[in-house]
């Protein structure tokens, strides 16, 4: 058992995917301890610190390795289209603005990270704002799309999935699915907001640990629903 545990392990660690899921817990994880440790110290030292710069390096990083994912969204994009003729109306409008919102993150968040970086002239500040108001926006119509299923999976409970125990199952697991999504999208959301500039609703108001425990909530139900099948789009 332990051996098939590692071997799962490693072959999650060598994908991109699963790699990014797991330094995404840690720099959470890492932000959650630091601040945690830190309490109300503006700059703090010691090991907060060294905790609290291993997540910003974690972050970095993963920023970095993001160069390259345009053409992947791009991808799944396409494949997507407009979505099957057989779904619901509401919930392929939402994942194509959602898809539309995720395609147009990219660009913007490379484009701040080279203005950080001083490749190119422009004021890294606007494109940083702009790509967390599309991750927001991405996040916001994915939680609508969510419920948007969980009301038609309570309506369909009561008729067709009712007459096959299978079905029963299958909907109870879909139901657990959309449930965990949406609660991972608002912890993620309620970070976006929070990196947005000042004066909108909660922005810049948490501390660093209240930062680091959303982050990790939501990593540690992205990789749960990896483990078992499911998909997440976490940035």
């Amino acid at each position: 058992m332990a051996a098939g545990a590692l071997s799962g392990l490693v072959a999650a660690l060598e994908t991109h995917r699963g790699r990014d899921r797991a330094v995404r817990a840690l720099c959470y994880g890492c932000q959650l301890a630091g601040g945690a440790l830190a309490g109300p110290q503006a700059s703090p030292s010691g090991l907060p610190g060294r905790l609290l710069a291993v997540s910003a390096e974690l972050s970095a990083c993963r920023t970095a390795l993001r160069l390259f994912d345009d053409l992947a969204m791009l991808s799944y994009s396409c494949s997507y289209g407009l979505g099957p003729k057989d779904e619901d109306g509401l919930v392929r409008a939402l994942s194509v603005l959602c898809n539309v919102a995720n395609q147009l993150y990219y660009p913007c968040e490379h484009l701040a990270w080279a203005a950080d970086a001083g490749i190119i002239r422009t004021r890294a500040q606007k494109w940083w704002t702009l790509s967390t108001g599309l991750w927001a926006l991405s996040l916001l119509l994915g939680i609508l799309r969510s419920l948007r299923i969980l009301c038609q999976l309570r309506k369909l409970r009561q008729h067709k999935w009712t007459s096959s125990p299978q079905s029963r199952k299958e909907a109870k697991a879909q139901v657990k699915a959309e449930v965990l999504s949406i609660l991972a999208q608002v912890a993620d959301l309620s970070n976006a907001i929070h990196w947005l500039p000042p004066g909108f609703l909660w922005a810049g108001r948490f501390p660093p640990w209240l930062v680091g425990l959303l982050g990790t909530v939501s990593s540690l139900i992205g990789i749960y629903q990896a483990s078992r099948g499911g998909n997440t789009e976490a940035v």
